[in-house]
């Protein structure tokens, strides 16, 4: 099996079950807030709150019942990324630093308020590290902690010399996305579904292919991560990726 770096893992992300309930009532966030980020189910009593980026061509809400799922002591957010859902009428995004500018400015007025962490999936794992690493690096401050999923060391050479595959043709990038397997059947098979979600993906995988970090010499977060990889999944390159981050808060686990 195979693994689309940055589209999500062999496991589906597109199961019916994860669209939102009926009864799901969305957060009423500020209006420069709510264009960008979701908010499912308000937890105004809740001591944390937890951030998601989408894997490549997802959308906020893949997120939705997480606010049911998790304890009501965290309230879910999720990152809506332009060219989808509410915003299909915004043009993607090209590079990591559109997705960065966008979103850091968001975080920095709700970490102020209770304690934030930062969560993202295959594609989103990326825009997650990018934003928490621009955190430090701008602004001096840190979620509380980053999770990690289905996905390389940024600084990866592996990733970094794979063959860049959101340029091919609509039909090369079908036939490889069948091949390497982990996208619903139903879902390569259906036009109308493929004319919303192709677009996405590959603009997503078009800013995750040029997204490069060189490898640090010295820790960049200093905040606890943790890194998860699926029992079925071809594992991801974490090339000594403790050196990102602090020694002894690091954690990685399959799932």
């Amino acid at each position: 099996t195979g693994t689309v770096e940055g589209a999500g893992s062999r496991r589906s992300c597109w199961s019916s079950s994860q669209l939102p309930e009926p009864n799901i009532w969305i957060l009423q966030l500020p209006s420069d807030m709510e264009k960008v980020l979701s908010c499912f189910r308000r937890s105004p009593e809740a001591a944390s709150r937890l951030i998601c980026f989408p894997w490549a061509g997802g959308g906020s809400v893949h997120y939705a019942r997480w606010g049911t799922i998790l304890s009501g002591s965290i309230e879910v957010l999720a990152v809506r990324l332009p060219g989808r859902e509410s915003r299909s009428r915004d043009p993607f995004f090209r590079n990591m630093l559109q997705i960065v500018d966008e979103v850091l400015p968001l975080l920095l007025p709700l970490l102020k308020e209770k304690p934030l962490a930062l969560f993202g999936h295959s594609f989103g794992a990326f825009a997650c590290f990018a934003v928490a690493d621009a955190l430090k690096r701008r602004h001096g401050v840190e979620p509380v902690h980053v999770f990690l999923s289905g996905a390389s060391a940024p600084f990866s050479e592996i990733r970094i010399k794979a063959p860049k595959r959101s340029d091919q043709s609509d039909g090369d990038f079908l036939r490889w996305l069948t091949s390497i397997g982990g996208t619903p059947p139903e879902l390569l098979e259906n036009p109308e579904v493929l004319k919303l979600f192709l677009p996405a993906l590959k603009a997503d995988l078009h800013v995750v292919e040029n997204f490069s970090y060189g490898k640090p010499d010295v820790p960049i977060l200093s905040c606890p991560l943790t890194c998860f990889d699926g029992r079925e999944d071809v594992p991801h390159d974490l090339q000594g990726g403790l050196k990102v981050r602090r020694s002894g808060s690091d954690r990685k686990s399959a799932v």
